[in-house]
């Protein structure tokens, strides 16, 4: 089983922080093989680890979309890496929770209509519309309304417009 480094663009990146989890499909590793996921962006991080499955798609073995480690210079090669290389990153990762949390996540927008069918309609199509580039959505762990964040592109942000 050998160890690459795979460097994808910022925008695929982009996408994997928005969507994330769907296995990506990479070229040079082979079936079982097992990779550091390094975003190309102008501060390169190590954002996932994988194992190739059978179909020749990428895995997510540890997801660390939302606490990315630092990736030094790999981000300048694409290919294999030394197992000593590999697990110098590898030990760095903390272990996700062992039961995951319930969070609540909304969008909400306030929507002036006839009936509740055009409301739903319009909500759909500012959802189509305006996109995650625009549309905060609200996340809070259950139980727990006043965690509430604000994330934009998968992003928390900040919707306080007197602290901007």
């Amino acid at each position: 089983m050998a160890k690459w480094v795979v460097v994808v663009s910022a925008e695929q990146y982009a996408q994997e922080r928005l969507y994330g989890g769907g296995g990506l499909t990479v070229e040079g590793p082979a079936a079982g093989d097992e990779a550091l996921l390094v975003t190309g962006a102008d501060e390169p991080v190590v954002f996932g680890l994988g194992r190739v499955d059978q179909d020749g798609r990428l895995q997510y073995t540890v997801n660390l979309l939302d606490s990315p480690l630092p990736a030094g210079g790999l981000a300048r090669r694409t290919g294999r890496l030394d197992e000593a290389s590999y697990l110098a990153i590898a030990r760095q990762v903390t272990p996700a929770p062992a039961r995951p949390r319930t969070y609540l996540v909304s969008v909400d927008l306030p929507i002036e209509a006839s009936s509740p069918g055009e409301a739903v309609r319009a909500f759909w199509n500012y959802v189509r519309e305006l996109g995650p580039a625009e549309l905060p959505a609200f996340v809070w762990p259950a139980g727990d309304e006043l965690a509430m964040q604000a994330y934009v592109l998968g992003v928390e942000a900040n919707q306080d417009p007197e602290e901007e």
